[in-house]
């Protein structure tokens, strides 16, 4: 019996580790598709933080975990929509997505702290869930959290809970511009 216990107590260490590994730091959902490029280049900015610089916590799993604002220049006019992915590619098991976004209008130029415009929709992110999941590294460490806005220039027939790798695929051939903002944070 004394064995069973044991047993019993390491496969619960080893869920909790796991479990508590499992943000940016674990595997599951891994990005895996090519990004799409273009000739065309999409300004990235925000007023949260600066290229390269450290996203703000409110932005983050240690916050309130919303979005940081973005705004976009240079959208070409034959752009149908845009789209958002949000990646850390520092993850130790392959690049983990933290939010999924299309159907935003092209005439959009910019994204509010925490808010979707009407008729965007939200696919799925590493975490498992649809919507925004902010950055969530390993304490101890600091990783990229990289920002791309694509101007898709058909809009892509994704289904409701679709990845970054559906959005991408979808994306080929059909990217008109393209631009990224880098932010880093660390726990």
């Amino acid at each position: 019996m004394r064995r069973t216990s044991r047993r019993k107590a390491g496969t619960i260490v080893a869920a909790a580790v796991l479990g508590l590994t499992a943000g940016c730091g674990g595997g599951g959902g891994a990005a895996a598709a090519p990004t799409p490029h273009a000739s065309k280049t999409i300004t990235v900015s925000s007023t949260a933080f600066a290229e390269g610089a450290t996203i703000p916590r409110r932005s983050t799993c240690d916050g309130e975990n919303v979005s940081p604002s973005l705004d976009f220049g240079g959208v070409p006019g034959e752009a149908a929509e845009l789209v958002v992915l949000v990646e850390d590619p520092d993850a130790p098991h392959g690049t983990f997505v933290h939010w999924v976004v299309w159907g935003i209008d092209p005439h959009e130029t910019a994204l509010g702290t925490g808010e979707l415009p009407n008729g965007a929709e939200q696919g799925r992110n590493s975490f498992g869930k649809r919507g925004y999941g902010g950055p969530c590294p390993p304490k101890g460490e600091s990783h990229r959290y990289v920002f791309s806005v694509f101007a898709a220039d058909a809009k892509p027939t994704l289904p409701k809970d679709a990845s970054a790798d559906d959005v991408k695929r979808a994306l080929i051939g059909h990217t008109a511009a393209y631009g990224t903002l880098v932010g880093r944070y660390g726990r």
